[in-house]
């Protein structure tokens, strides 16, 4: 019976891996189900096969160090390429997943699900997910109750305000690093883009950090350590 399952887990482990060479926008667009690191996937399937069997997983004994960093390491690679980021490996991984999830929603002013968002529509949804914060669907309120931060001291997470004018605030992103920011644009949905792109960097207004989305110092230096034993 054993062999039959893990026969089983080999053909679909074949169907997943057909399956993750396809174009990784059709998923998103259509807004039904996430992305996932293809090792992760694998591994929950083979879980509930041999759960479905009586068997205890192997999965559910303690993974070492080097394992969970490995598999960590997968991770972040498979986000950094989604996103157009390099990545340090101390992010906040549920930040950058999230994002990826949403990447390729299409743009409907006043909306927030998988089938379309705006730009404050997508970042409520963001923050509720990750951070448990529920903010208001406007991104002059947003702006009113986040906390500026100078534009060279941004951070993952932080909030990016677009402005046609002084305080006129109509567009709001997600900050990522290195320039680079998520949100849902009128003219391709969710996207990552630049804040060097000559319209972006025109219209940029302020910068902004909403109280409890700080990562404590603890989980960096654990997040840091993680990193080194990967290198």
């Amino acid at each position: 019976m054993k062999n039959i399952l893990l026969s089983c887990f080999a053909a679909a482990a074949l169907t997943l891996s057909f399956c993750f060479e396809q174009a990784p926008d059709a998923s998103a667009s259509a807004g039904t189900a996430p992305r996932a690191v293809p090792a992760v996937a694998e591994a929950s399937l083979l879980s509930g096969l041999l759960a479905g069997n009586g068997e205890t997983p192997k999965s559910e004994e303690p993974e070492s160090a080097a394992t969970t960093a490995s598999r960590d390491s997968l991770a972040y690679g498979y986000y950094g390429q989604t996103l157009g980021v390099k990545l340090a490996q101390t992010e906040n991984k549920s930040l950058l997943q999230t994002i990826v999830d949403w990447i390729g929603t299409p743009y409907s002013f006043g909306a927030s699900s998988r089938r379309g968002t705006d730009c404050s529509g997508f970042v409520t949804q963001v923050y509720k997910k990750v951070y448990g914060i529920s903010l208001k669907h406007s991104s002059r309120a947003m702006f009113g109750s986040a906390k500026r931060v100078a534009k060279s001291d941004m951070k993952a997470g932080d909030l990016v305000f677009f402005s046609h004018g002084k305080g006129n605030i109509y567009h709001v992103g997600i900050y990522l690093k290195d320039g680079k920011f998520a949100h849902s644009a009128t003219n391709g949905g969710v996207m990552v883009s630049s804040l060097h792109q000559a319209y972006y960097s025109r219209n940029f207004y302020a910068a902004g950090r909403v109280a409890g989305t700080e990562v404590p110092q603890a989980e960096e230096m654990l997040a840091a350590a993680t990193a080194q034993a990967t290198e």
